[in-house]
């Protein structure tokens, strides 16, 4: 209804207000870092492409998660690169729905890969006689479906539910928009009862992932145990889903921590580390730690590269 219909065109973005004085220092850093997560993402993302003997499961997923990667940081690095160079940072209503809803779908799509991945090393551990039929071509086609359209069609109902609300203030205190900045904005508090209690399932089902993920691993641990062939598929294909899960738990945990227990006593410059070190961290990583770790990625960058330096001399 028109009347439910918010009078905020634009919002203005004041994560940047401290740290105009270095804004071409930082120009400069946030591309070298916005063109560093594009080259490790696609270099990965096109070496398995390419390479048929990584049109596997685990080698997919792993592409999708790169894909999500580049999805997400997407969502974020060109704004702030613009902002950056502009003396007033204002983003449009819907511009700031948009870029709420591709931030937060590829944080939850991150979690449900995560989950999948999880899913797919318990099964060529544990029950390795099955994997061709538990992860068939349809079965993982599926999957990557589902852990990609059911993180934007949840995030999307949240974003819906955010657009019915009548806002008062145009001014978030952020480098980007976030959903319950824009919620916290709303005319009458009451209105956001439904935003808050979909907000609150949507974090239970991505809990649930997580307890997925658990439970995964705990299966997969117990198995390998006892098995040293096991032990070492473990620590070549498991240990790097591991290290990237802890790493997004940990940026995430502390994005999380610093909305309940945000402090104005911080520095601008840490309270906006803090608020994209999700958007940073993780892009960078999880490329670099699967193309050391995983045996046929490493050697066919290692041989690529070999390539092109004897083509040099």
């Amino acid at each position: 209804m028109m009347h439910n219909v918010s009078h905020v065109r634009l919002f203005f973005l004041s994560g940047l207000s401290e740290t105009m004085n270095y804004r071409v220092a930082l120009f400069s850093l946030t591309l070298l870092c916005y063109c560093f997560i594009v080259l490790v993402n696609v270099g990965l993302i096109v070496t398995i492409i390419l390479d048929r003997n990584m049109h596997e499961p685990m080698y997919i997923l792993l592409c999708t998660f790169c894909m999500n990667g580049l999805y997400g940081t997407t969502g974020f690095y060109p704004k702030i690169l613009w902002d950056l160079l502009s003396p007033v940072h204002v983003i449009s209503y819907y511009g700031c729905l948009v870029q709420t809803l591709v931030i937060y779908s590829f944080v939850c799509s991150d979690m449900s890969i995560l989950a999948v991945m999880a899913y797919d090393r318990y099964v060529a551990i544990c029950r390795p006689l099955e994997y061709h039929s538990l992860m068939s071509t349809p079965r993982l086609l599926l999957l990557v479906c589902f852990s990609l359209l059911t993180p934007f069609c949840i995030i999307g109902t949240n974003i819906i539910l955010t657009f019915r609300l009548k806002l008062c203030s145009p001014y978030i205190d952020r480098l980007f928009c976030v959903n319950w900045v824009i919620v916290k904005l709303a005319c009458f508090p009451a209105d956001t009862i439904v935003n808050n209690i979909v907000a609150y399932i949507t974090i239970i089902i991505f809990a649930c992932h997580g307890f997925f993920i658990f439970c995964s691993y705990m299966y997969v641990i117990k198995t390998c145990v006892n098995s040293l062939e096991n032990r070492a598929k473990f620590m070549q294909t498991c240990v790097p889903h591991l290290t990237s899960l802890l790493i997004f738990l940990v940026t995430i945990l502390s994005d999380f921590m610093y909305m309940r227990f945000r402090s104005t006593d911080l520095p601008q410059a840490l309270d906006n580390f803090i608020a994209i070190e999700y958007l940073v961290i993780p892009p960078i990583m999880n490329p670099l730690i699967y193309g050391f770790k995983l045996t046929k990625i490493r050697k066919r960058i290692l041989g690529g590269i070999t390539f092109k330096i004897k083509l040099l001399r």
